[in-house]
């Protein structure tokens, strides 16, 4: 277990005890006589040493008279048991199965709000850039070669982008128009791709600008799907927040980019400034 994901099984564990005390059991004794546990059991849960289930969560919240904490709390025993889920693990048969594994996700999701501050999102990606980023993937994690497999199943997102009701808010920051995967003649594809899906009805794309000021440290990319899971990516893993209390500091932080970006004919102009930049690359010309 992730230190992350213990320090979060001691918080719950201190707030478990909170409500004890406050309920009037002072001792772990009193408590266990009253639900019917092991004394040690209720000192391992609040001392992080032992996960609560979602049954003992209900009875320690009926006991000590908390019931609508109970949604909340049951949130944080899943975030701890998701917590991290290691890229090794999740890329151990390649990288197409992690592909695979999204799509029922995206498939169940109505609202996406997405943020990478230096890439483009998979979902608007083509073909050439999405390959470019798993060979990447492919070196960094030394997984097995399946390139095009995965490829092939992350371009299997964009039929939600014409199918169904659903809303995609995407803010990238202006350095993910320039990240150069691939050299300038797959740049100036994925930068053409990103001009047509600008006329998707149901697709905002924000960018912001290099020196547009921020209300908040930019940080890792995060995606989130309605307001149930939030994923952030790491070298090391990806972290899965499930708790309503994280997510709504997600939901803050990407209203808070919303506001930093420029949208419409502005994200245009961005668009066009970087193909002409690749351009120049191209030809070995400096810009005039």
């Amino acid at each position: 277990m992730s230190n992350q994901a213990q320090e979060a099984r001691e918080a719950l564990g201190a707030r478990l005890r909170g409500f004890r005390k406050d309920a009037g059991f002072m001792s772990g004794r009193a408590f266990a006589l009253a639900t019917g546990w092991q004394e040690s059991k209720v000192s391992r849960i609040e001392n992080g040493k032992q996960n609560a289930s979602e049954e003992d969560i209900r009875l320690w919240c009926a006991t000590t008279d908390r019931q609508g904490h109970i949604e909340d709390l049951i949130a944080t025993v899943r975030h701890i048991d998701e917590l991290w889920l290691e890229w090794r693990r999740q890329l151990a048969s390649g990288a197409a199965k992690r592909q695979q594994d999204a799509l029922p996700v995206y498939s169940k999701t109505k609202v996406f709000r997405i943020w990478h501050p230096t890439l483009v999102w998979g979902t608007l990606q083509t073909a050439e850039y999405a390959a470019e980023t798993f060979q990447q993937v492919r070196d960094f994690y030394q997984i097995p070669d399946d390139i095009e497999a995965a490829t092939a199943k992350r371009l299997e997102r964009q039929q939600y982008l014409y199918r169904g009701a659903r809303i995609f808010n995407v803010v990238l920051g202006e350095q993910a128009l320039y990240s150069n995967f691939g050299g300038p003649e797959v740049m100036r594809g994925q930068l053409d791709r990103l001009l047509a899906v600008m006329g998707i009805a149901r697709l905002s794309l924000g960018v912001v600008p290099r020196s547009a000021p921020l209300r908040i440290w930019p940080g890792n990319s995060f995606s989130m799907f309605d307001d149930k899971l939030v994923l952030v990516e790491t070298y090391s893993a990806e972290f899965s927040v499930t708790q309503p209390r994280e997510i709504e500091l997600y939901m803050k932080a990407f209203a808070t980019l919303q506001q930093a970006a420029v949208y419409g004919p502005a994200v245009r102009d961005l668009i066009s400034a970087a193909i002409r930049h690749f351009d120049h690359v191209a030809t070995g010309r400096r810009p005039s």
